[in-house]
């Protein structure tokens, strides 16, 4: 499994994402321009420029028609992912920090940070099919946690925002109405800020990373704690192979810490664990900082992780992966 070094960032990476078809992938940096490469050889196809702030996240249409990314210059901005071209620009009063389409890309949730005396919040926007028809007006705003919110998704069928971030707490809010319906217990949840969130292929359940030194698996309805991965470092990212029952996080230590530690140290692997067991069955070294961004390919047959050292690898997995049994 020799990776594909992608070279084309000139900050670290901060987010990942492929298409449904699994043959694109965007990445997202604080070089403030977005890119898009061909998922099976790692060729750059081109970027996609307009920001002026680091890029934090992004999230790509199921026709892979439409592009929307969020970034620190306070915008979310809409693109033709074919052209390259600006479609739309929502505007914020702080920075744009977590993007999603919901299933039938009428609706996207946009998150904002917190910032001068602003607090954090949850933007629901419409998603016109015509570009000429977009508005940037929120159907639905919603306020409350404290800190900043890292990511916030869609639930099942629409119905649900499962949002996560730095009070350590999960949410789920209705996204009709903006009433919150959960919270995720203090004894069994993360100790420390949820540094990410990744959905199940069927949507049925999702796996979040904290700080604390560990990821775990929620069902989407009831937000009841399925599985705990615990790992030796921070966890910056997670992602769920649609294939098999894998679980990969990645992570490292602070950036203050990073320039003390050799490399070798190992601690700048992407970790594979068993999804049922728990156990950890293997790690992809490769990174010479932490790990950012993880995702996987919709075919489960490859993955791509992103790092503070500004590369993205794209791993192809060979055929004694498939045979891995504990």
């Amino acid at each position: 499994m020799r990776p594909i070094l992608m070279k084309g960032h000139e900050r670290p990476l901060t987010f990942l994402k492929y298409n449904r078809d699994g043959d694109l992938l965007f990445s997202c940096a604080k070089d403030h321009n977005p890119t898009v490469w061909y998922a099976d050889n790692g060729e750059r196809l081109g970027t996609y420029r307009g920001h002026n702030g680091a890029v934090w996240c992004c999230d790509v249409s199921r026709d892979s028609g439409r592009l929307i990314t969020g970034s620190a210059d306070q915008t979310a901005k809409l693109w033709d992912v074919q052209s390259g071209q600006q479609l739309f620009t929502f505007n914020f009063d702080s920075p744009a920090r977590s993007v999603d389409f919901s299933v039938g890309d009428k609706l996207a949730v946009i998150t904002t940070d917190p910032f001068m005396e602003l607090t954090s919040a949850i933007h629901v926007k419409r998603i016109a099919k015509d570009p000429a028809d977009q508005t940037g007006e929120s159907l639905l705003v919603i306020k409350g946690p404290q800190g900043r919110i890292n990511r916030a998704i869609w639930g099942p069928l629409n119905r649900t925002i499962i949002s996560a971030g730095e009070d350590c707490i999960i949410r789920i809010w209705d996204s009709e109405t903006g009433n919150l319906l959960r919270e995720s217990d203090k004894e069994s949840g993360h100790k420390k800020t949820v540094t990410s969130l990744a959905k199940s292929a069927d949507g049925s359940h999702f796996l979040t990373g904290s700080l604390d030194k560990s990821a775990k698996i929620w069902d989407s309805r009831t937000l009841s704690l399925i599985k705990t991965y615990v790992t030796e470092r921070p966890v910056n990212a997670v992602a769920m192979s649609p294939l098999l029952d894998h679980v990969v996080l990645g992570g490292g230590q602070d950036a203050s810490a990073v320039t003390t530690t050799d490399h070798r140290a190992g601690k700048f692997e992407a970790k594979f664990y068993d999804k049922i067991l728990q156990e950890e069955i293997g790690g992809v070294k490769g990174h010479f900082g932490p790990i950012n961004a993880l995702a996987f390919n919709p075919d489960g047959k490859s993955f791509s992780s992103g790092g503070e050292d500004g590369y993205v690898r794209l791993h192809h997995f060979d055929q004694d992966y498939f045979n891995i049994r504990i």
